[in-house]
């Protein structure tokens, strides 16, 4: 019985592998099934649910003035936007899309659609209504070419005649208006199509029927405001539109950055040199899409937005809109008081620094477009245009003179005409009699720069006889004293672009006695102000620059957040020269403005804030054609207050002033230079005598106060001539 119950043991056993092993194939049958018929169709189940991440653009930073007030906002907007499925959409589908849109917007008037639309436009909307008709033209040879080939030659041959039998109403105008704008959205990146003048009604309607309009939202954008108009605009710069987006010969460099094509970026000024500080981080949204890329259910925030970072700028607004007023009403005196001298007079340029830490506290461009009959700013010109400067440079030539040992301190020289064989004479304004190098600056002696000039290019001068023993080579060699202050140099300003000005290539010694008062190289505006901010700061050259803090962005709209950044003064270079040389020129640009007989004491000799600088006059010729048509002159001045600790530096540059045989000319170097020394001091009067403290949070809180401007009395009295 018991051997029985034995032998039954591995009958079961065996009974149960078999079991095992039939549920193990059928495994493997099933496996099969679904690898082999219907993989497929299990894949595309799968992708069914692709999660696809995609970046939103936030609102970009504000920029404040150096007291805290707003001069760049966001300003909010309603818009209707397009983000299109991943991997596209069809052209027909995009036009489907807009005849629905097109029920609850409309993007212009109907005239001003009909010149929107191109009659290419009108081809391609053609094309979508016939495209088997359009398809039926093509011969063998065409079809052989490739799509986008075959395209266009489908265009081409649609005639006037099937244009004619389509009715092209404002309506219709309109859809395919909408269209052009769906057109240049990129999948899974929003895109604007409408955002201006976008009424009430517009948004509500299209955000009731969004259900009927795949990848169309009603959103709200923002625009740059500019709170003070115009002011400063120059340089706060501008930004790309959605439309353009990122600047197609810089697209890989913004791609690899996290930039979608659409978005918008700095395209000048500080909204393109801080770029990456005003950007802010975009919101990563998450979309859900089908097999065909549509979008399902609902999008989920994976990362939040925050706005882009403040700028703090070294610009103070109230003093950049007196420096504007004062420069307009300058430009517009000269030219009303002398309409005929003055029918080449275009321009006015001021640029205003701290020339201890190099903050720019204004810059300031005014043209006057005659046609128009009315005044521009163009402060750009204060970096980009450059012009002969005059007289203003001779610090630098002094400077030059004795560091290369070729005058000593205190050396006197005799103001009379150089005459050099074959050429005609070089001679000062008069003739000055006998001057030292402090009195030659006051005085403005050509013939004591023209003097420092040969002996630096080691030229033997005998009168009526041929310079011997110039050396051209040495011609650089006065350059480079000259590029110690900024003058032909970059500035290092913090703006994309600026100009280094004009360097002659023709080195004979006759030019070189030119370049010595300022009548060969050309120099801009800004690098005149950290020439004389460098003597002004004991020959420390400092960069000029716009922005002084960067802060976190706050939600309350005037509030400034915390310091994330400041920037300090920089000091680029030391001149090599001999303090006490800089010394005596520092005196005798002094005397310039407070000794009588300097060039600039009948305008600054009563100023109470101890003005120091020196005047500059260049003759300039205006050509037409390749022909000479009149010489005209530059007026330039320089220069820094208090003398004996400097807090604000300035440059004015006003080409082609009067013409050079018109005699008596309206001072507008001088008027300009005056007028805004004295609201620089003024409004520090203001701001002392009523407690305001400088200090950026407490100015942020309290409104500063305003005075009307000093007009400063006209000084026409007989003075010398620079």
């Amino acid at each position: 019985m018991e051997k029985k119950k034995k032998s039954s043991l591995p009958f079961r056993l065996n009974i149960l592998f078999i079991v095992v092993f039939g549920l193990f194939c059928l495994l493997i049958l099933q496996l099969g099934v679904v690898q082999i018929l219907n993989g497929e169709e299990a894949q595309e189940e799968i992708n069914k649910t692709v999660n696809t991440t995609t970046k939103l653009s936030v609102p970009r930073g504000k920029m404040f003035d150096r007291y805290g007030r707003i001069i760049l906002d966001n300003e909010p907007v309603s818009a209707i936007t397009y983000t299109p499925p991943k991997g596209g959409d069809t052209a027909k589908e995009r036009l489907d899309l807009a005849e629905k849109l097109a029920e609850y917007i409309t993007m212009d008037k109907t005239e001003v659609l009909k010149e929107v639309v191109t009659s290419r436009d009108r081809k391609e909307y053609w094309y979508l209504l016939n495209a088997d008709e359009a398809a039926s033209r093509l011969t063998a040879k065409d079809k052989e070419k490739s799509n986008a080939e075959q395209y266009q030659i489908m265009l081409d041959k649609i005639t006037q005649q099937d244009l004619d039998t389509i009715n092209w109403t404002g309506s219709r105008l309109n859809i395919i208006a909408i269209k052009k704008e769906l057109d240049k959205a990129y999948e899974l990146s929003p895109y604007v199509v409408k955002k201006e003048n976008v009424t009430d009604e517009e948004f509500a309607k299209v955000a009731a029927h969004l259900y009927e309009l795949p990848g169309i939202d009603a959103t709200k954008d923002w625009d740059r405001l500019n709170v003070y108009g115009n002011t400063f605009g120059s340089f706060i710069g501008g930004i790309t539109s959605s439309e353009e987006g990122i600047p197609s010969e810089n697209r890989d460099f913004y791609l690899t950055r996290g930039y979608s094509r659409n978005d918008r970026v700095g395209e000048s000024g500080l909204e393109q040199q801080y770029e990456s500080i005003l950007r802010g981080t975009k919101e990563e949204i998450q979309y859900t899409t089908d097999k065909s890329g549509n979008i399902v259910g609902t999008a989920e925030t994976v990362k939040d937005g925050k706005r882009g970072s403040d700028l703090v700028l070294t610009v103070d607004i109230e003093f950049q809109q007196a420096v504007d007023q004062i420069v307009k009403e300058e430009l517009e005196t000269a030219i009303k008081k002398n309409p005929e001298t003055n029918k080449y007079l275009t321009d006015a340029l001021v640029a205003v620094m701290n020339p201890k830490t190099g903050e720019v506290l204004a810059l300031s461009g005014i043209r006057y477009d005659r046609d128009e009959d009315q005044y521009n700013d163009e402060s750009f010109r204060v970096i980009f245009d450059a012009n002969r400067p005059g007289s203003a440079v001779k610090g630098a030539s002094v400077l030059s003179g004795l560091q290369s040992g070729v005058i000593k301190p205190g050396e006197t020289i005799e103001d009379k005409c150089i005459r050099i064989a074959a050429t005609q004479p070089k001679c000062s304004w008069k003739n000055l009699g006998v001057l030292n190098d402090i009195d030659a600056l006051k005085r403005s002696s050509n013939v004591y720069m023209f003097q420092i000039a040969m002996r630096i290019g080691e030229a033997i001068y005998r009168p009526e006889k041929s310079l011997v023993g110039y050396d051209p080579s040495n011609f650089q060699k006065m350059r480079n004293y000259f590029s110690q202050f900024g003058l032909g140099v970059e500035t290092g300003i913090d703006l994309p672009y600026e100009e280094n000005g004009f360097k002659g290539s023709n080195l004979n010694a006759g030019f070189l006695m030119d370049f010595a008062i300022g009548q060969y190289d050309t120099y801009t505006t800004l690098q005149l102000a950290q020439y004389v901010s460098t003597i002004a700061n004991d020959g420390y050259r400092v960069k000029p620059y716009l922005v002084k803090q960067i802060r976190q962005p706050v939600a309350a709209k005037n509030d400034l957040g915390q310091v994330q950044k400041a920037y300090n003064p920089e000091v680029l270079n030391k001149i090599v020269m001999n303090d006490s040389y800089l010394s005596r020129v520092q005196e005798g640009f002094r005397r310039v403005m407070q000794e009588p007989q300097g060039t600039g004491q009948a305008y600054f000799g009563d100023a109470p804030y101890k003005p120091a600088g020196k005047t500059g006059t260049a003759q300039n010729e205006i050509y037409e054609d390749g022909k000479l048509i009149a010489e005209t002159e530059n007026l330039t001045l320089v220069g820094y207050a208090p003398y004996d600790n400097p807090e604000v530096a300035f440059a004015v540059m006003v080409p082609n002033t009067g013409i050079v045989s018109s005699g008596t000319k309206y001072p507008i170097n001088h008027m300009i230079g005056r007028r805004v020394l004295d609201k620089y001091f003024e409004l520090k009067k203001q701001r002392g005598l009523n407690g305001i403290n400088t200090n950026l949070e407490k100015d942020n809180k309290e409104e500063i106060l305003r005075k009307e401007d000093v007009i400063v009395e006209e000084n026409m009295n007989e003075q010398e001539i620079d």
